[in-house]
């Protein structure tokens, strides 16, 4: 059975998800889907919608909470919320690997800079071994491969990031961890994914 890990470098619940994820690779094969969010459906229970300053102010509290309960480290980028565009396709063009992925999101969570334009990301390329990041990150075949993940994703009904899919079942949102964890300490037979 193979999982896929949906991820949107621009949420800090996608960081704070990693560690997790570097768990169940030892126990699966998971394979990294780098999305752009906020061309997801917005989804909202509530009919009233509280002040965003107080919104954001609520979820920057919960983030930072989770990240000191979990023992991970989180400094947030000086501009955020902020568009990932630009880290997504960097992410391509270093071939999505977990280590290109894990060093995107240090960069932006764990060190806290910015990363929304193509130069705030010059030296995590280079890291990379990627000889001209700017031009590998403004290439169109980078930006192509972040549409056609984000357009299967919406077909696939995912709404949020971090999600996970194992088989044809869909775990996301804050408490998809969890239900991961649950779903695979579960014996194999009684597994319906």
């Amino acid at each position: 059975m193979e999982a896929y890990w949906y991820f949107d470098f621009a949420s800090p619940f996608s960081y704070l998800q990693l560690a997790k994820v570097r768990e169940w690779r030892s126990r699966l094969p998971v394979t990294p889907v780098p999305i752009l969010a906020r061309s997801l459906p917005k989804v909202t229970t509530n009919t009233e919608v509280p002040a965003v300053e107080d919104a954001e102010n609520a979820v920057d509290r919960f983030v930072r909470w989770r990240a000191k309960a979990a023992g991970i480290t989180l400094n947030f980028p000086n501009t955020y919320p902020f568009n990932s565009f630009a880290a997504l396709r960097l992410c391509v063009a270093a071939g999505n690997s977990w280590t290109a992925i894990g060093t995107i999101f240090e960069h932006l969570w764990r060190d806290g800079n910015d990363g929304m334009l193509a130069h705030e990301l010059v030296s995590v390329g280079t890291a990379l071994g990627l000889a001209d990041p700017i031009a590998a990150i403004t290439a169109a075949d980078s930006a192509a491969a972040v549409r056609a993940s984000t357009i299967a994703a919406l077909a696939l009904g995912i709404t949020s990031v971090p999600a996970v899919r194992i088989g044809g079942k869909l775990f996301s949102g804050s408490q998809a961890a969890d239900e991961v964890d649950a779903f695979l300490a579960l014996p194999p037979m009684r597994r319906t994914a």
